[in-house]
């Protein structure tokens, strides 16, 4: 494949790559596995051809738990050569690629399933164009980095008939399966407000972008890390952390934790989307009374507050906190005993009690703690006992319209709703740095507000300014495809 490079697009076109992936199955009689899959269904090899795309890092601990269960890591993709150097040594047979729309156009014929560990600019296009040839896909968290992107890979893994998994490992944990159990039995009564928190970032946020400009590394293709976000020149100790911390990349403390912390409350409580959302942001002050304005960089700390619509139509009051921020310690709880695992954590508030874990849902915890031990609920739910990697490797080998399937932990027909949820946190946050000049004078029109969100439609419905965040615009040469 003839590859162009320039600093305002990437190596392969969205069009040349949705075109010629879709000319090269077109010869060869090959039927995928998802439109197999169902009852009676016989799988034509009982082991999972994987493609990984990010496998430095976070990339790297996935592909090795997908390699316990019945798979082969056939391919490797990375941006950085030094940050895949652990999985290329670890999986030796597996060819590499730097661009994974020449893997994915080159390798197609070959490949069941892809695992996508990037940063979180790039999850949306890497797992959709796995999804549009047929293959199944694991997407670390948060699922996308814009709400749009989430809506429409949900809508993508129904319409392509694949088997998702988002990287939110506790949703298969046994922790948030007993407070379900709990729940249902109505052992703390109907929950009508929820505290979720961390300790995060532990990077640095509420900064200047460095005017620095230093030069790339041998081994990184950084014109391919860019990838949908704008084209800037690079900076030191952007990769492969702190990008977590920048808007363009990265969907700060939310964005890393808020799939671990807030799962187990939305699931037990079978939250949909958001109403309404409001929030105020940690400042860094760069001199006497001078508030510093980097709207490009996530704050050092926020609380969030968001309304959802309850199962039993009672309002459900949802508060994040992060950048170390903590809720009032349950009266319930001992002086010295720990709140959910020290530095995050959740608590549900019923009418009739409380119940608390730690990040994943680990340690679920009745309050007063001695309930934990004297409430006995039989299990009603089943748990996961290969895991949530390897229950993701079974549910693809057995396909779609499987059983394994519609047991699956966390496909992105509940993923997708969550990460909207805690992304709707994240446009409340960017509104709050919104600024006007008008007439010599700055307003901030975003703080001090409540925001109206219509989740069916995608819309802030009484700040329209807000809405600039529901989606981004990619940088050229790269496409959601739909």
């Amino acid at each position: 494949m003839v590859q162009e490079k320039n600093n305002q697009g990437s190596h392969v076109s969205r069009r040349s790559f949705l075109k010629n992936g879709a000319l090269t199955a077109a010869g060869f009689m090959i039927v995928p596995r998802h439109v197999l899959g169902g009852k009676g269904f016989i799988a034509p090899s009982d082991r999972l051809r994987v493609a990984g795309i990010g496998v430095g890092g976070k990339g790297e601990s996935d592909l090795s738990e997908i390699a316990k269960g019945p798979s082969d890591i056939a391919y490797l993709c990375d941006v950085d050569s030094r940050r895949a150097a652990a999985s290329v040594a670890r999986f030796p047979k597996a060819k590499f690629y730097k661009d994974f729309r020449e893997m994915l156009d080159k390798e197609h014929k070959n490949i069941d399933a892809v695992t996508v560990s990037t940063p979180d600019h790039q999850h949306a296009v890497a797992a959709m164009a796995a999804m549009q040839l047929g293959k199944h896909v694991y997407v670390q968290k948060p699922l996308t980095h814009d709400i749009y992107e989430a809506r429409m890979l949900s809508a993508a893994a129904k319409r392509y008939n694949v088997v998702t998994q988002m990287g939110n490992q506790g949703a298969s944990g046994d922790g948030v399966r007993q407070m379900m159990e709990w729940y249902n039995a109505g052992t703390i009564g109907d929950v009508h407000t929820v505290y979720c928190w961390t300790d995060r970032p532990v990077w640095p946020q509420g900064i200047p972008w460095s005017s620095m400009k230093a030069e790339v590394p041998k081994e990184l293709d950084w014109d391919l890390w860019l990838g949908t976000a704008p084209y800037k020149d690079y900076i030191n100790k952007l990769v492969p952390f702190n990008w977590r911390g920048w808007w363009d990349y990265g969907t700060g403390a939310l964005g890393d934790m808020g799939c671990h912390i807030i799962e187990p409350p939305f699931r037990i409580l079978g939250l949909g989307y958001p109403t309404s959302v409001e929030c105020s942001v940690g400042s860094v002050y760069v001199d006497e009374f001078k508030r510093g304005y980097f709207p490009e960089s996530c704050p050092p700390s926020s609380h969030v507050i968001l309304k959802f619509a309850g199962k039993n139509g009672k309002e459900v009051t949802f508060h994040w906190m992060d950048g170390g921020i903590q809720p009032e310690r349950p009266e319930e709880l001992g002086p010295n005993e720990i709140m959910g695992d020290g530095g995050n954590g959740a608590i549900l508030i019923g009418t009739k009690g409380k119940m608390m874990c730690g990040t994943y849902g680990m340690n679920p915890t009745l309050l007063p703690t001695s309930r934990t031990k004297e409430v006995n609920i039989a299990k009603t739910i089943e748990r996961v006992p290969e895991g949530h990697y390897v229950q993701w490797v079974n549910a693809a080998i057995a396909g779609y319209n499987s059983p394994k399937n519609k047991l699956i932990s966390s496909p992105f027909s509940i993923a997708g709703p969550l990460t909207e949820s805690l992304l709707m946190a994240n446009l409340a946050i960017r509104s709050y740095d919104i600024r006007k000049e008008k007439e010599g004078k700055t307003s901030y029109p975003g703080r001090y507000i409540k925001l109206l969100w219509d989740g069916p439609n995608m819309k802030v419905t009484n700040f329209d300014d807000a809405n600039q965040f529901v989606k981004r615009t990619y940088r050229q040469g790269w496409s959601l495809g739909v």
